[in-house]
């Protein structure tokens, strides 16, 4: 599967995360939804790394606080 780094962030959005700032080819998001900030980097690549995915996906479900299946039908919707 081929999921680029924008469109990861894009589709983070709606999970209360904002673009906060680029630099070189790296996206920086900040969220505030729980009260508390937390940041995550998405690389802006055209293909990310299975293993980089899964991290940000982790890193995101625990700060969301569901669990990480859900969180990746909510977002993938399969």
């Amino acid at each position: 599967m081929i999921f680029p780094g924008h469109d990861f962030a894009q589709a983070l959005l709606r999970y209360g995360y904002e673009l906060t700032r680029q630099t070189g080819s790296h996206l920086r998001l900040k969220s505030t939804l729980r009260g508390t900030d937390h940041f995550i980097t998405i690389p802006a690549h055209q293909t990310l790394k299975l293993g980089t995915l899964n991290a940000i996906i982790s890193g995101v479900a625990a700060y969301l606080e569901v669990d990480c299946s859900q969180f990746l039908q909510e977002l993938f919707g399969k």
